[in-house]
């Protein structure tokens, strides 16, 4: 499969550079698949499309500010991109560095005038270098206040309030980005949706790298996704498959809710209470599972 098949011409002009003041009020495209007919509509009239017994499965992970900017030691600037942590040493993450031929093993990158120092240990595959982290404090509250939002490379300005770059029900950290399908609902719309019956449950995937890597493959079929972390609590699982034996709507928001649905149905049959790795790579002839 080409990967032309999937070039779309979306004009610069049209890409808001800023979120609405509101979540809710931005714009919502209704596409009826079975009369073929399409509807403008803002997104809090989400709530008249879901009725009771649907399921809403949204991606509670929160974002880092993972982004850092610093200089090394000769003076020129560097950026990082903290992607995760290592499992078997503390304060070593796997990252995203530019100018990435620039950086070596054993160069240092200083951030908040020594605040924070990172020392590349390592090279590794896609690009990505490890970094030994040296600081005095908590890591996380040092990288809230030095780092950035990571923001798609299509939206050029930093937005000054951060909390937009997260969902209203993010919770669990270490994304290196936002499950932005989720951005424009409110607690407000959930609280609406509560009402009308619609039950309303967290998965987490923790979004790395996949989300960054562009398809590199002139065929698709060759494209290799990068893992990400996913976890589905027990309490989740039962009430998934208590829906889909009972023929309700299950309802994902956005593609890291697919992803991880998909995955744990492709493996196991049936959901799974489980904390692992998927490298899923949904394209068209998918079946669907659930």
């Amino acid at each position: 499969m080409d990967i032309s098949l999937f070039d779309y011409d979306l004009p610069q002009e049209l890409i808001a550079q800023s979120p609405a003041d509101q979540r809710d009020h931005s714009r919502l495209l209704v596409v009826n698949k079975k009369e073929k007919t399409y509807e403008d509509k803002m997104f809090y009239d989400i709530v008249d499309y879901l009725h009771e017994g649907d399921v809403l499965v949204r991606n509670n992970t929160k974002v880092i500010p993972s982004r850092l900017l610093g200089f090394k030691e000769t003076g020129a600037h560097c950026e990082l991109l903290l992607l995760n942590e290592s499992k078997e040493e503390k304060d070593v993450w796997d990252c995203l560095a530019r100018p990435g031929k620039a950086i070596r093993p054993g160069t240092k990158i200083i951030f908040g005038d020594g605040k924070l120092v990172a020392t590349c240990i390592a090279r590794k595959e896609d690009g990505i270098k490890s970094f030994k982290f040296d600081y005095d404090g908590v890591f996380m509250e040092i990288l809230e206040e030095l780092g950035h939002m990571p923001l798609p490379p299509y939206i050029k300005k930093q937005n000054e309030n951060n909390d937009r770059y997260q969902t209203v029900y993010a919770k669990e950290e270490g994304s290196a980005a936002a499950p932005t399908a989720g951005f424009h609902f409110t607690d407000e719309t959930f609280e609406h949706l509560k009402a009308k019956g619609v039950e309303i449950l967290d998965i987490t995937l923790t979004i790395g790298l996949g989300t960054f890597k562009p398809v590199s493959e002139t065929d698709v079929d060759k494209h290799i996704m990068h893992s990400e972390e996913y976890e589905i609590t027990q309490d989740v699982a039962d009430k998934l498959n208590k829906a889909k034996d009972e023929h309700r709507r299950i309802i994902a928001v956005g593609t890291t809710s697919v992803r991880t649905l998909e995955a744990n149905m492709t493996k196991y049959g049936k959901i799974t209470a489980t904390r692992e790795s998927t490298d899923i790579f949904i394209k068209p002839g998918y079946k669907w599972k659930i």
